[in-house]
């Protein structure tokens, strides 16, 4: 078990503690750090972490959750910060950020830290906590990197390299990969209404067989160096695109209760949605007179765009009609600039304090046509009712203070960020516009109380903001996926959580077991609403749910059973309840469940690794209903050729589990909505390593951080 270290700037991402002691982490359990502010998972050793996304690595991950769409939960909470290096990316916000985790490859990713009551140093966003994804940086001297290539099922590969160089005050570093992934995805949604017309009970049965091809080549380039002893400079920028063909084929079907076709029709749809994601950061870092006194200097851009046009032909067999043909073209472009300045102070060798300040400025541009298309010119009508320009500027001014202290066996962190924020919302089409300005208070308050050498209890509370998506604000009607319509709502409300928690923690002879009670207050949360339009049409619009409390105990164990075989085990036993009557839903309603993941890591010998983790992520509340429960489980094999030279067999989702299944009611209409990811992967290739990123690693995998 790692050993703890202090807790770091969000905008300075923590660095393994050189105590002059030889620290092994072996990987026979997912290693895991636990800091007075958060959790820090390495994850170099994970299997999975060769050939998989992101979002397969942060699956097994205790506490976090992964739907079979890429959405990332906390402790069953889906209003997550997801960081890299500390900084946000626009590659993680809006509808895209599902599928571009699960088609960003996780072989640079070094290690990962969950932070439920995240202390002041972070933006106060993610009401259910922060994930901060830190990558690899590999500083050994000298010319070192590896190579990977792979295939999988269904068509799909990964490849990469990566080097870095480190000579005197130059540490320079470069990766590059490709990977093509292949998903196929079902969606099927059975509504129960009043026909309008006769007033008699109508089922509306409407199904998707959806193809997805993606291409995502990636390129990253970094530099650190030092201009003195005192002064030191760093660059970073990275490339992402991501794209490929998307096809499916919808079925629209409507009858009486006695079975009997009202309507059926069928929709064609082939198209492209490409993705170019640009990533830019510059640091200046400066010490100044005491020992430990530093001034960080950052500035941060990242940004998105994308395009997608969909050309579709229409089908309708009950009653007979004429083909007819239209498309529809989707224009986004996200970006993200910041500067931060921050200061850390060390006043004793047990106090510390840190102040900061940062500007941030997020910008969002979407736009959308439609046209009908005449099979015989070829000749395109733009269909107004389908045309859409909306515009988006959110700007953040924050400061805070943070002061970390510790007396005997106690050890504190206590903080105060402050936030200003100013939201400008319009949509052009209809010259509609909506301003915003409000300004929050966010403490946060971290303890621990050393029991025994091996015991700890520790404290957390924060409060935090979940600002609406921008394009939750935006309220056209999205008519991509009909008759499922989606819209959003601009007046919606900023959501303010309050999170406390309490845990104990024993680790001794390579064993750990921890237990935290928390208990999280929600006002204002963002979620979405069902209406019944008529002829098998649903609305899905965001709107403020007044009340929603969830309360629960986490519990986890990490050891070995015998010398082989290591075991991980972490559960979140919940409950969660709602309050949706001032949305005209009647009643208190509430669950409880339990999330469970369990990782087996078996050594037969020291050139041979096999994993195996199962996840279960339970039933969870909606204002008008519920989602069941998602299963997973995952395999994977390594093996030692040579010293440079490892073979890695991985596969996901077993038995296909990624079945999203959601049911909804309402006094006038039932619904149950299911889409399933056919997610069974399999994956065999090779990594192979030079320099001395191979001397470091010996065959039994057990290896120091780098």
């Amino acid at each position: 078990m790692l050993a703890c270290s202090a807790a770091v700037a969000a905008s300075d991402p923590p660095a393994p503690v050189d105590s002059g002691e030889t620290v092994v982490v072996s990987g026979q359990k997912l290693p895991v750090e636990n800091l007075i502010d958060r959790k820090v998972y390495s994850v170099t050793s994970d299997v999975q972490s060769a050939f998989g996304s992101v979002g397969d690595v942060l699956s097994v991950i205790p506490s976090v959750e992964v739907d079979p769409d890429g959405a990332v939960s906390l402790r069953g909470d889906n209003k997550v910060l997801i960081l890299i290096d500390g900084k946000p990316s626009t590659q993680f916000s809006g509808s895209k950020a599902g599928d571009n985790l699960q088609s960003i490859p996780a072989k640079d990713i070094e290690r990962i830290e969950v932070l439920t009551t995240p202390p002041a140093q972070f933006k106060a966003d993610g009401a259910a906590g922060v994930i901060n994804i830190i990558l690899r940086k590999k500083r050994s001297d000298g010319l070192t990197g590896s190579a990977q290539g792979s295939r999988g099922s269904g068509g799909r590969s990964v490849i990469g390299a990566d080097a870095s160089y480190s000579s005197g005050p130059l540490t320079t570093s470069a990766t590059a990969g490709y990977r093509q992934d292949i998903r196929q995805r079902t969606t099927r949604s059975d509504v129960v209404a009043a026909d309008s017309a006769s007033g008699l009970p109508l089922n509306s049965t409407n199904s998707i067989q959806e193809r997805i091809r993606r291409e995502v080549p990636t390129v990253a380039v970094s530099a650190d160096y030092a201009l003195n002893e005192r002064q030191s400079l760093s660059a970073a920028a990275s490339w992402a695109d991501r794209g490929g063909l998307r096809t499916y084929t919808q079925l629209n079907d409507s009858s009486t209760s006695v079975g009997t076709l009202t309507s059926s029709t069928r929709r064609l749809s082939s198209g492209h949605d490409p993705q170019t994601a640009v990533d830019e950061k510059l640091g200046f870092s400066q010490k100044l007179g005491r020992p430990g006194e530093t001034l960080d200097f950052s500035l941060h851009r990242s940004t998105s765009l994308q395009h997608e046009h969909y050309d579709y032909t229409n089908d309708s067999f009950i009653p007979p009609a004429t083909p007819f043909y239209d498309n529809l073209s989707f224009r986004e472009a996200n970006s993200t600039t910041e500067f931060g300045t921050d200061y850390s102070l060390p006043v004793t060798k047990t106090r510390s304090l840190k102040l900061g300040y940062s500007f941030e400025q997020d910008e969002f541009k979407f736009g959308t046509t439609a046209a009908n298309v005449d099979p015989a010119t070829g000749s395109e009508a733009i269909d107004p009712s389908l045309t859409n320009d909306f515009k988006f500027r959110q700007r953040i001014h924050s400061g805070y203070a943070s002061y970390q202290a510790g007396l005997g066996a106690w050890n504190w962190l206590l903080g105060l960020r402050a936030e200003l924020t100013r939201t400008d919302a319009r949509q052009l089409t209809d010259n509609l516009s909506n301003t915003r300005s409000y300004f929050e208070i966010y403490p946060s308050l971290h303890a621990d109380f050393s029991l025994t050498e091996a015991s700890t209890l520790s404290l957390g509370a924060s409060r935090r903001v979940t600002r609406p998506d921008f394009e939750s604000l935006n309220p056209y009607i999205d008519r991509e996926y009909t008759p499922n319509l989606q819209a959003g709502n601009p007046n919606l409300r900023p959501q303010l959580t309050q999170s406390y928690e309490a845990g104990y923690g024993y680790e001794h002879r390579g064993h750990s077991y921890a237990v935290t009670a928390y208990y999280r207050r929600n006002r204002d949360s963002v979620t979405d609403v069902t209406q019944y339009l008529d002829n098998g049409l649903t609305l899905a619009t965001k709107t403020n749910l007044p009340e929603n409390d969830s309360a629960g105990i986490e519990l986890s164990a990490n050891g070995h059973v015998f010398q082989q075989l290591a075991v991980s085990i972490s559960g979140n036993l919940f409950h969660n309840q709602i309050d949706a009557t001032a949305l005209g839903i009647s009643g208190l309603q509430s669950t409880t469940g339990l999330n469970a993941k369990v990782k087996l890591d078996y050594r037969p010998t020291s050139d041979d690794s096999a994993q195996m983790t199962v996840t279960r992520s339970d039933k969870r509340l909606t204002p008008q209903g519920h989602v069941s429960a998602i299963n997973i489980v995952n395999l994977g094999y390594k093996r030692q050729l040579l010293p440079d030279l490892t073979a890695v067999l991985t596969v996901t989702d077993l038995f296909n589990g990624q079945r999203f299944r959601r049911f909804s009611s309402s006094p006038t209409f039932t619904q149950e909505y299911q889409r399933t990811t056919l997610g069974r992967v399999f994956y065999a290739g090779l990594i192979y390593s030079f320099g001395s990123t191979r001397k470091d690693r010996p065959s039994n995998f057990e290896y120091d951080p780098p």
